[in-house]
């Protein structure tokens, strides 16, 4: 496919896209649809089709969500559709941005939010596969978002398994930023800057590789910075923990940040990164010795509706430790929700013996 073009919506001519947003009366939605609506995230020529989903409770909050898109007049907008029906929701759909998940309530085990979720991102990755376009393109924020994606992946054998991705990009984003700060530059002077492993406190956010915008030229981050144990230390903690602080002071968790965030995510994997090395919480192929078939983030490029994870980066001791770090994470929660989501299939086969 070609890159998401420029042109003002007088000029469009292509089929509307059909997005669903799940969770879609919260506040992230709140902030993420007109990233949608005005062409930010699909292309200034991307009409698109709404299908907005939440529960039955928040029916009567998304038909006000829908009645404001109405009064912004997006040219791009062609219908919205609001209901609680996932059956609805998903029917047709190219384009998949699941916010919602069930939260982690006050004591609740790690192990029960992923039993809870793992029901929901089921029944949710079986709709998928029976109804949606079979090149639907899904991002997961809700969390715990990596292994919500690897179960909604696992669900829709009919889907390309590539097709499912995690949000990691918020946390990219973050690191990009708190470097930008550091060397008093603008965010967009960083490239370079990636997110390995859980979207989670164990990330890996990793600027070995970054390099930043000079009077000189482009300058490696860790000369441009040149304290290593800032950026061994800090740094890695203040991404770590950057939306938790937000919660603290906002007692609200990320919504303006998070929504850019999907927006850059899902431009970047329908319309190309334009040779840009981005975050992408993707389906492991092996790479870098991360074990095939996890759904952990890597720096990719993105094109032709497509991404292809950065080979040949040189991995020193210490994000060796980090990656392998957050990939033991990633196969706990993993092997929970496996044993959560093949339970009545192992329940079945044993009462066959």
């Amino acid at each position: 496919s070609p890159p998401c073009s420029t042109a003002t919506p007088s000029t469009m001519s292509k089929t509307p896209m059909r997005v669903c947003v799940t969770g879609a009366a919260g506040q992230i939605s709140y902030a993420l649809l007109p990233h949608i609506c005005s062409g930010r995230t699909f292309g200034a020529d991307q009409p698109v089709i709404l299908h907005l989903l939440d529960i039955e409770r928040a029916q009567t909050a998304l038909t006000g969500v829908k009645m404001e898109l109405e009064d912004c007049g997006f040219d791009l907008l062609v219908d919205v559709v609001t209901t609680h029906d996932a059956s609805v929701a998903f029917a047709g759909i190219d384009a998949c941005i699941m916010l919602g998940a069930f939260p982690r309530g006050p004591g609740m085990e790690r192990k029960d939010l992923l039993a809870k979720n793992c029901n929901i991102f089921k029944q949710q990755g079986r709709l998928l596969n029976d109804i949606a376009s079979k090149n639907v393109k899904v991002v997961v924020v809700g969390n715990p978002a990596n292994t919500n994606a690897w179960v909604a992946q696992q669900c829709a054998p009919n889907i390309p398994k590539e097709n499912f991705t995690a949000l990691t990009r918020l946390d990219a984003n973050r690191a990009q930023s708190q470097i930008a700060m550091r060397l008093r530059t603008p965010p967009s002077a960083i490239e370079g800057a990636v997110i390995w492993g859980n979207h989670s406190s164990t990330q890996y956010p990793d600027v070995s590789h970054a390099k930043a915008a000079t009077a000189n030229g482009k300058t490696p981050v860790t000369s441009a910075v040149n304290d290593p144990s800032w950026l061994h230390g800090q740094f890695i903690k203040t991404v770590q923990s950057r939306g938790a602080a937000i919660i603290n002071a906002r007692k609200l968790s990320s919504a303006m940040s998070a929504a850019k965030a999907i927006s850059d995510h899902m431009r970047d994997f329908v319309c190309g990164s334009n040779g840009k090395v981005v975050s992408m919480g993707v389906v492991s192929d092996g790479s870098y010795g991360i074990e095939k078939g996890l759904m952990y983030s890597f720096p990719v490029i993105c094109h032709g509706n497509a991404y292809q994870i950065v080979q040949g980066l040189k991995i020193d001791t210490f994000s060796r430790r980090m990656m392998d770090e957050t990939m033991k994470e990633l196969q706990e929660e993993r092997d929970t929700a496996h044993a959560f989501l093949f339970k009545d299939a192992d329940a079945l086969a044993r009462s066959k013996l």
